[in-house]
């Protein structure tokens, strides 16, 4: 069903129903003046005041549901299903079209996507080195098994130079909304396969409540080789502009070390990516030792995927933890 978001714009840029489309009873600065009046005058007055803005705007607000009504049945929200909403809701009705008003409007959806995240899910980690290609083994696992991919829906790599090459972040809102439409496609009673984030990804952060359970949940290992892993990362960021990726190395240059970080800038502008990803592998192989010294008794397996195509490891991995993930699904299906 063609769903309408009645909200103002700025609402609707921070975050919407993924499909939603804007159709906002008020402006910003109309929705500003309207509130505003409530506050000062009360609700009656302010009810005036929308009528009065809103009134020119009935025939062109129909016009538009029109448009969408040739996809079915409209539903409709505001923030709380409130005035927003039902006035709409009447008009189009008036209009002759058919309505669904949200109960509780986005503010209960919001709860339900928050639900929608945080619930206990069966979640299994795939981590390796940098590089391992971890991201596009797991999109090759996607026809095969449940994935939720995350930093596709980040828009991010996951690291310092995960923007480089990438469109624009969503917000924060948004990455959730759209995060819990594809939990809510994923298959019960199977593995759910995500990436080894930290609790941010780029300016996106992760749920408490998910992130907990994340750590929490078994962790199969991809291994590959160091010089397949640097194949990997100069065909990653190959086309990548060299100024881009310069500009990350003096981010990390406490981490890495300032004359590392100096190097890896003087390579990358020489056009020696692999060199710089040499360098960058020295603070980053250290951090995952150090993060995977601390979370040996989740590991649930490991596999060895060197030399493999992505689709490779996809069906390696898949295939290698059958049993001990059938194992743990049956274990955790116990009371």
């Amino acid at each position: 069903m063609p769903i309408l978001d009645v909200r103002s714009p700025s609402e609707y840029a921070k975050g919407h129903a993924p499909g939603a489309v804007s159709m906002p009873l008020f402006s910003d600065e109309e929705r500003a003046v309207v509130g505003t009046c409530y506050k000062e005058k009360g609700q009656a007055e302010a009810i005036r005041l929308g009528l009065y803005l809103v009134g020119p705007k009935m025939a062109n607000l129909v016009e538009q549901a029109d448009q969408h009504a040739a996809q079915g049945p409209l539903e409709v929200y505001c923030w709380r299903g409130g005035m927003r909403s039902q006035s709409v809701t009447w008009l189009l009705e008036t209009a002759g079209h058919s309505v669904q008003r949200w109960d509780g409007g986005y503010k209960a959806y919001r709860g339900r996507v928050l639900d929608t995240w945080c619930a206990d899910h069966p979640w299994v980690v795939l981590s390796g080195l940098t590089g391992s290609g971890k991201t596009e083994i797991l999109r090759h696992m996607a026809p095969m098994a449940n994935v939720l991919d995350m930093e596709g829906l980040a828009h991010h790599k996951g690291s310092a130079f995960g923007h480089v090459g990438e469109l624009a972040q969503p917000t924060n809102e948004q990455f959730e909304n759209d995060g819990a439409q594809a939990i809510a496609a994923l298959k019960p009673q199977h593995p759910w396969w995500i990436e080894d984030e930290s609790r941010s990804i780029g300016r996106i952060w992760l749920q408490h409540g998910f992130f907990e359970r994340k750590k929490e949940a078994p962790l199969v290992l991809a291994h590959r080789s160091r010089e397949n892993r640097l194949d990997h990362l100069v065909h990653l960021y190959g086309q990548a502009s060299k100024e881009d990726l310069a500009a990350v190395f003096p981010k990390i240059a406490k981490r890495l070390g300032y004359q590392n970080a100096q190097w890896a800038v003087d390579a990358v502008l020489a056009g020696d990516l692999r060199s710089a990803a040499d360098l960058a592998l020295q603070y980053y192989d250290r951090t995952y030792s150090e993060s995977m010294a601390k979370r040996q008794d989740h590991i649930l397996a490991e596999v060895d995927v060197t030399d493999c195509t992505f689709e490779e490891a996809a069906e390696k991995i898949l295939r290698d933890t059958k049993k001990p993930l059938h194992a743990w699904i049956q274990q955790r299906a116990q009371p």
